[in-house]
């Protein structure tokens, strides 16, 4: 009976979290810089965040966020400036001496702790993520849909998320992508460091 409905959130998140965005940066940068176990662990913890997204979405929060603009728009900030932090935190690691820049892997792989940590708040703070668990439950998903399948449709969402980014991660992670990526060095951190700043200020100008 829910088949279709199912079909439809499926399709979507597959769109969505197949595009380009912060989670996509973070993940790129961990798996790169830290291996696949870094990547996989930021991945655990996107995964895990979207579970954070579908528990408001039930309780109502996210229609409460839809009618505050302010309220909204302060989320926005929030989320801007934590990407602003990351991005700058890259470019300046960038500059670093050889034994501790971007030149030396070892020195910036994440405890799995912090690593989970790092994906969840990318994910998490996201006004992107927010808008499209919005528009999923007031939309697509019936109100009389039983509560049993909403949260059915949310553990399928976070596994799915988070299947698809320990793929990236373990990809991403082998020895001779990240040896051929990592050439690049100090130019790698900046260059993700830029990606992000780009991502803060985009999510902050939208912020009206």
């Amino acid at each position: 009976m829910y088949w279709a409905e199912f079909l439809t959130i499926a399709v979507a998140h597959l769109f969505a979290v197949a595009s380009p965005g912060p989670d996509f940066a973070v993940v790129l940068r961990q798996s790169v810089l830290g291996g696949s176990r870094t990547g996989i662990w930021t991945s655990l913890g996107v995964g895990s965040a979207i579970l954070l997204h579908v528990a408001y979405c039930l309780l109502g929060v996210a229609l409460l966020l839809a009618q505050s603009p302010s309220l909204f728009n302060t989320m926005k900030l929030i989320a801007a400036a934590y990407l602003f932090f990351l991005g700058v935190q890259s470019i300046r690691a960038s500059f670093g001496s050889p034994q501790t820049g971007a030149s030396s892997p070892e020195a910036v792989i994440l405890s799995p702790r912090r690593a989970f940590a790092l994906g969840f708040l990318t994910n998490g703070l996201n006004p992107k993520a927010t808008l499209f668990f919005l528009a999923l439950f007031t939309v697509v998903i019936d109100p009389n849909t039983p509560l049993t399948i909403q949260l059915f449709y949310g553990f399928y969402l976070a596994l799915a998320t988070f299947i698809w980014f320990a793929a990236l991660s373990i990809v991403l992670g082998r020895p001779r992508i990240r040896e051929f990526v990592l050439r690049s060095g100090a130019w790698l951190e900046r260059g993700m460091g830029a990606i992000l700043i780009f991502l803060a200020l985009q999510i902050a100008l939208n912020a009206s």
